[in-house]
């Protein structure tokens, strides 16, 4: 997904292809790899690894991590924890999209070049609603709604939803077609089309007349990305 211009920057990029007969690391490896990796995109990689792998019995060696300094850290280890289904990783990744307290690690560079506390504390609750969206878990649904107005992580909110699957998101979208901002009228329609939301068609119909452009990827036009949904959605079976 290309997030819009002006955002922090937490794309995380896909994780390497295994070759045919290749030894998959074991849990150790991953484990040094994860302690030792503090690019947290980077570490995210390795904690899908940890989590695909199912072991629990790495837990106990990463609890000193659900209360590192860096969020984003912190967050790669609550991220393992909710995988192999330990609720502790679920709130703790909450805690961090609620947390606005200063006291924390700043790597985000203000404008003026300098570390900007306030810019890492809406980069660090970006990632956790990034996060949320990567668990896939249906109780983020009702925590993630009412940020589609908060616009400090508005904008990865509809792809959080649209990766979660759970259908009560579809009218808070629906609702955000309406939002003043074309960036997030295009993004709800993308994740509109990822809930498979057949009942928006007629809501999407009206804003066929809507060239108001993102401000990200293609620039896409508002009323680009609803004919498309258009098209994808009516090609979609009847429930």
């Amino acid at each position: 997904m290309v997030l819009p211009v002006g955002v922090p920057v937490v794309l995380l990029l896909a994780a390497p292809c295994v070759n045919l007969g290749q030894q998959r690391p074991s849990l150790a490896e991953l484990l040094q790899r994860f302690e030792t990796t503090t690019v947290f995109w980077q570490q995210f990689e390795v904690a899908k690894e940890i989590v695909a792998a199912h072991d629990i019995s790495v837990l106990p060696k990463l609890q000193g991590w659900l209360t590192q300094e860096d969020r984003s850290l912190r967050g790669n280890a609550a991220f393992i924890y909710a995988g192999l289904g330990d609720p502790r990783g679920f709130d703790v990744i909450v805690a961090i999209l609620g947390d606005r307290s200063e006291r924390r690690a700043a790597h985000t560079i203000s404008s003026v070049g300098l570390p900007s506390v306030e810019g890492q504390i809406r980069q660090d609750r970006y990632y956790a609603a990034h996060l949320l969206g990567d668990l896939k878990d249906p109780r983020a649904v009702p925590i993630l709604v009412p940020l589609l107005n908060d616009t400090e992580v508005n904008y990865i909110v509809p792809w959080s939803l649209g990766q979660i699957g759970d259908g009560s998101a579809i009218q808070p979208l629906i609702q955000t077609l309406s939002d003043s901002n074309p960036s997030m009228r295009v993004l709800a329609i993308y994740a509109l089309v990822e809930l498979k939301a057949t009942d928006a068609l007629p809501r999407l119909r009206q804003l066929l007349g809507d060239n108001e452009r993102a401000n990200f990827d293609k620039l896409e036009s508002v009323a680009e990305a609803a004919r498309d949904a258009i098209a994808k959605l009516q090609a979609e079976p009847p429930r």
